[in-house]
């Protein structure tokens, strides 16, 4: 396996099948080491020729995060093989860096505490028990989360082979021209700002497609969409939509300096409205849908054409 140039927490994820969480934590109790050095940073980057050397020896496996009666969500659906839920604006779905309770993952562990138990979840990292696909922490919508196995893997697969319908509404500046369109540009990783990402050819493939819905021209030129996913890229439908042009109302990280006048939403207008898929045991095709939020729907209310 080619290492040369990855970073070392990277390498050992690659190298020792481990989730980001448990290779963080091997690294802070000093059991990385780079040709016999201690590392110390997870951002290094390995050279031709080191060697890498992992101490799993006391590795104990997770538990899991503990379930959480305060986290608030609605489940639109629940049967013996999946969950659905809407997930609210703010939530963090999984815990991870800077946000160790209080997610989506505590709540329905609460809820549903046989999800605990639940093998395989992504990146087979327990703190992300039945988890098939995110939303970022300020786009509400619906999500749908395995409840065994066998769904697990259905739903996985279902990603993969771009089975799964997801439907986003966004409301985005300035007037989209023509009345659909799609994005296809790779995605990847920002080189001036590692917590984002960009249009990049060294990335991976993504392709977004849209629809207008409505125009508005006051009190600013903005647009609602619809924007549905064929891949599922960190944060892509803001980046190719602001990619062509027309970010996200609301979206600090990828306006490019620009903003609705008076906008009353503090958070990207993005909300996840329909997720349709094959149901993993009968094979039937289910959808749902869910209304726009309180803070989005008075958005659309002060804006005319």
């Amino acid at each position: 396996m080619a290492l040369d140039g990855v970073r070392v927490d990277k390498a050992v994820a690659l190298v020792a099948d481990l989730s980001r969480n448990s290779v963080n934590a091997l690294i802070e109790e000093g059991r990385v080491q780079v040709d016999g050095v201690t590392v110390r940073s997870r951002s290094a980057a390995l050279r031709c020729g080191q060697v890498l050397w992992v101490d799993r020896r006391e590795e104990r496996p997770s538990e899991g995060p503990e379930g959480d009666p305060s986290v608030v969500f609605e489940v639109v659906h629940e049967d013996p093989d999946l969950i659905v839920v809407d997930k609210p604006a703010g939530l963090v779905v999984h815990p991870g860096a800077g946000h160790p309770t209080g997610t989506l993952v505590h709540g329905l562990v609460d809820r549903f505490p046989e999800l605990r138990s639940l093998p395989g979840s992504v990146g087979s990292d327990p703190d992300r028990p039945g988890i098939v696909h995110r939303l970022d922490r300020g786009t509400s919508g619906l999500m749908v989360v395995a409840r065994t196995p066998h769904s697990y893997r259905s739903l996985v697969a279902q990603m993969r082979d771009r089975q799964v319908a997801r439907t986003y509404r966004a409301l985005v500046l300035g007037t989209v021209e023509g009345a659909s369109g799609v994005v296809d540009a790779p995605i990847g990783r920002s080189v001036s700002s590692p917590t984002k990402m960009a249009v990049s050819r060294r990335g991976k493939d993504a392709r977004t497609r849209y629809r207008v819905d409505e125009r508005f021209s006051l009190p600013a030129p903005t647009t609602l969409l619809q924007a549905s996913l064929e891949t599922g890229r960190t944060h892509q439908i803001r980046v190719h939509l602001s990619a062509i042009g027309h970010p996200v109302v609301g979206d600090e990280a990828y306006s490019q300096g620009r903003s609705l006048p008076a906008a009353s939403v503090s958070r990207p207008f993005l909300h996840a409205f329909s997720l349709g898929l094959v149901h993993p045991t009968t094979g039937a095709q289910v959808s749902w849908t869910s209304a726009l939020p309180a803070d989005l729907a008075d958005q659309l209310d002060q804006l005319s054409s």
